[in-house]
């Protein structure tokens, strides 16, 4: 299989999966969601994907019908069917099904898993960023299925000729991306938001946090300004497919590119653990 799409014990190719319209993911995007990088065949950092998965769902009082080992060992067994082991997983959870309604349903929840081909960013390439006001709700800490305000980021970095938008809050204060974690590098030292129900704490952040610790680099983690992004010495951006990567322009001005040995050994650290973490 190419792809390959499960919905409550029922698994096909995405293409030929159909989900009911009663369930609340269609009325309400009511349910939460991880995603992570396979290398493989070896999903990496599986169990800090499903430990995230299990703490969103408990903040919205979801139930996952199955334990950690149940969806780990799931997870496993439906990769075998896949014709190549470089993928992205993905597994969501809804609060259950029922005619709309917006109380609680009084049915289990539905659980959705996709694998989809993907490759490893190596973050050679610098990205194109833009700036956008961060107009998303305040429980960004939780990845629920909401995501109207980064889908739409998304749309004007790509129509900009960029890679990803930052996002601020007013007054300047920089979040994150509209799908990764942004974080600087002024004078030697990482800074990057603290983990606050204002960002996602991104499992590449934390592995970016561990690395600048392993490397002996000083880490700040405290909100920081547009102005402060702008003269840092470099922009950086994680997600679970761009372990390290940074940019080298932000609406159109140049930005970062000004310590290559910092970022260089963050990048080879991270792509090392990454792969070693695969085999």
């Amino acid at each position: 299989m190419k792809t390959l799409g499960y919905y409550n014990g029922r698994f096909a190719e995405i293409e030929e999966m159909t989900i009911p319209m009663t369930d609340r993911a269609c009325w309400f995007g009511d349910g939460v969601y991880d995603a992570g990088l396979s290398l493989d065949y070896h999903m990496v950092f599986l169990d800090e994907h499903i430990d995230r998965f299990f703490r969103s769902a408990d903040l919205m009082e979801i139930q996952i019908p199955v334990s950690k080992k149940e969806l780990h060992d799931l997870l496993y067994s439906l990769i075998r069917h896949l014709d190549t082991g470089d993928l992205m997983y993905y597994i969501q959870v809804t609060r259950g099904s029922g005619i709309r309604n917006h109380v609680f349903p009084d049915s289990p929840a539905n659980l959705w898993i996709t694998f989809k081909p993907a490759e490893l960013v190596d973050g050679s390439v610098p990205v194109k960023m833009i700036i956008l006001e961060d107009t998303r709700f305040f429980h960004c800490n939780i990845k629920t299925l909401n995501l109207i305000p980064s889908v739409i980021a998304s749309q004007r970095a790509r129509e900009a000729g960029c890679g990803e938008a930052v996002l601020y809050r007013p007054g300047g204060r920089v979040t994150e991306g509209s799908h990764s974690n942004i974080h600087i590098l002024k004078s030697g030292e990482l800074q990057t938001a603290p983990a606050d129900n204002l960002i996602l704490p991104g499992i590449a952040r934390a592995h970016l946090i561990r690395a600048c610790r392993a490397l002996n680099i000083p880490v700040r983690e405290e909100p920081f300004s547009l102005d402060l992004m702008f003269s840092a010495d470099e922009v950086l951006m994680t997600m679970s497919s761009h372990p390290c990567c940074r940019a080298d322009t932000i609406d159109g001005k140049p930005v970062g590119k000004k310590d290559d040995d910092t970022f260089r050994r963050l990048r080879e650290y991270l792509i090392n653990e990454y792969i070693s973490d695969g085999r």
